[in-house]
């Protein structure tokens, strides 16, 4: 059996069920392989789509998926997605073919190692005698360390008959229990604590159960950080998301606690709105399965390392053990009614910028909210107009939003959204993007029709890099810099096999109302015609920082 033959065994064996990619020459045998042995493969028409994919795949599924992509050429074009997977913490093998040792002067060398840890991840090579024991590390690397890792795969290694003994997949992973003393430290701060506050972020996204359980026994509110958005839905003490997106309500919450615990959740610039969220009097605990993470964006008073799920659970028990009487901490009935009332930015009121030819996006945004299917996933673009999807839009539960903002690049949000669809097929797939975003993604529109998803993408087309107008204002000599004609989006998306609606107000909502109520058989894109003339309240505060 050849190598790349051996390889395929091995990944289906350590459970790779989907693979995403661009075919050229060199990762052809490997990928047929894959293919042959049941792991379903989707055809990107770009690498860097391929790459998006994998990432929201890896991240709404729980699996390890593989990037396949030939040889120098097919990686540098899958670069920016990797690179938003490797700021993520996404855990997925990038299979690259390689030219031959021997073909020193092969116009497709380039130092592919170097590349991709360039961006944050790692890179592997397989030899010819050690390439099934060289996969099972590479993924248990991808797995153990939440990292993309690149397999490389030279030419003459693939085609190489292998003859060496089987390696066993590792023994399932245990996950690392805080000390005693440091549950000990944190059950005596939530005792103790008066308004104390729960934010879950990325590493808290499992311990859904046990952080609501936490937050009742130590009369806690509950917040996430945006890219576990949904994780509390529905409990009556969540305050949605911490940070940059954080509602007033939200923000003054989280300010007014005199103890905030992050699990999970970096405490960056963004979920900490450039530290105004934590007040001077506020004591913060960071707990993290990373004995780096506590501290590293900002002074803790003190970090845990352990899983969150185990962490929450134990705290939890140490403070049931000290005491019969739940305390009521920042749980009172006056901070439910108003986490009801103006707890969600579609509750909060606003003057409306549509004037006539163009819509404001939270009117747009607020009324798909109420026609489209509750079980949506979302995917997300980068732009001005990013927290109207992202925060305008409910989510479900954890799984219903890929955040994909790490690495800030525009032109994510198709490729991703096509990644989470596959990941979670029962529900409604939703894009959102901005015109620059999908004009750099529109190969993808025809990969959306081939693939028989139901999407719905909506485009905040305001025909322009609105963040870059927002950001440095809008002059004369804009027009081919960052403002650009008018596009008919609708039009390319039809050329595409889209059913397609332009919206310049509520009342050409009514195609989207038809498109819902029909079979579905083709997806559709809304062109919306967004009002500019402000940044979105969550550009205002990221400038802040600037």
């Amino acid at each position: 059996m050849r190598v790349h033959e051996r390889i395929a065994d091995k990944l289906v064996e350590l459970g790779v069920t989907h693979a995403f990619g661009v075919i050229g020459s060199g990762n052809y045998a490997v990928t047929r392989a894959l293919v042959a042995r049941g792991v379903r493969y989707t055809a990107a028409r770009h690498e860097g789509g391929a790459a998006a994919m994998a990432d929201a795949f890896a991240r709404l599924s729980g699996t390890v998926p593989v990037l396949t992509v030939h040889q120098g050429c097919g990686l540098t074009n899958a670069v920016t997605g990797i690179g938003e997977a490797a700021k993520s913490g996404t855990p997925m093998l990038i299979l690259a073919a390689e030219p031959a040792a021997s073909a020193v002067h092969s116009n497709f060398r380039i130092a592919q190692d170097r590349l991709v840890e360039s961006v944050g991840a790692v890179s592997t090579r397989i030899t010819a005698g050690s390439a099934v024991r060289d996969i099972v590390l590479a993924h248990r690397t991808a797995l153990v360390r939440g990292v993309p890792v690149l397999v490389n795969l030279p030419l003459d290694v693939q085609a190489a008959e292998s003859d060496e003994p089987d390696t066993p997949p590792p023994a399932p992973q245990t996950l690392p229990e805080a000390a005693a003393a440091d549950v000990a430290r944190l059950a005596n701060l939530l005792e103790r604590a008066r308004r104390p506050v729960l934010i879950a972020g990325r590493g808290g996204r499992h311990a859904g159960p046990e952080l609501r359980e936490l937050a009742e026994a130590s009369g806690a509110l509950l917040a996430t950080s945006a890219v576990a958005r949904g994780l509390f839905h529905g409990d009556p003490f969540d305050l949605d998301v911490s940070g940059g997106f954080a509602t007033p309500l939200a923000a003054e919450l989280i300010a007014d606690a005199d103890l905030v615990v992050a699990f999970g959740c970096a405490l960056n610039m963004w979920t900490t709105r450039h530290g105004e969220l934590v007040g001077a009097d506020t004591t913060l605990v960071q707990v993290d399965l990373d004995p780096l993470a506590p501290g590293r964006h900002r002074p803790v008073d003190l970090g845990v390392v352990g899983d969150a799920a185990l962490t929450a659970r134990a705290v939890t028990e140490t403070l049931r053990a000290s005491t019969d009487t739940r305390p009521t901490g920042y749980r009172t009935e006056e901070v439910r009614e108003r986490i009801a009332g103006e707890g969600r930015w579609r509750q909060i009121p606003y003057e409306d910028l549509g004037k006539g030819e163009r819509i404001d996006p939270r009117t747009l945004t607020i009324a798909l909210d109420r026609m489209l299917d509750r079980e949506r996933v979302i995917a997300v673009d980068s732009g001005n107009f990013l927290g109207y999807p992202t925060m305008f839009l409910d989510v479900p539960d954890e799984f219903g939003l890929c955040f994909s903002q790490a690495f800030q690049s525009v032109g994510l949000g198709l490729p991703s959204a096509i990644g989470a669809a596959l990941a979670q097929p029962g529900r409604l797939p939703v894009c959102g993007t901005g015109d620059g975003g999908l004009f750099m993604a529109a190969s993808e529109l025809e990969t959306v029709v081939r693939l028989g998803l139901p999407m719905v993408v909506i485009v905040y087309n305001d025909a322009a890099y609105g963040a870059e107008i927002h950001h440095f204002g809008r002059t004369d000599a804009d027009a081919g810099f960052v403002t650009f004609p008018d596009a008919d989006i609708a039009a390319i998306a039809r050329g595409h096999g889209f059913v397609a609606v332009t919206v310049r107000g509520p009342e050409d909502l009514s195609g989207v109302a038809d498109w819902l109520a029909g079979p579905r058989d083709r997806p559709l894109l809304i062109d919306a015609k967004v009002a500019d003339s402000e940044p979105s309240w969550w550009l205002a505060e990221a400038f802040k920082g600037h």
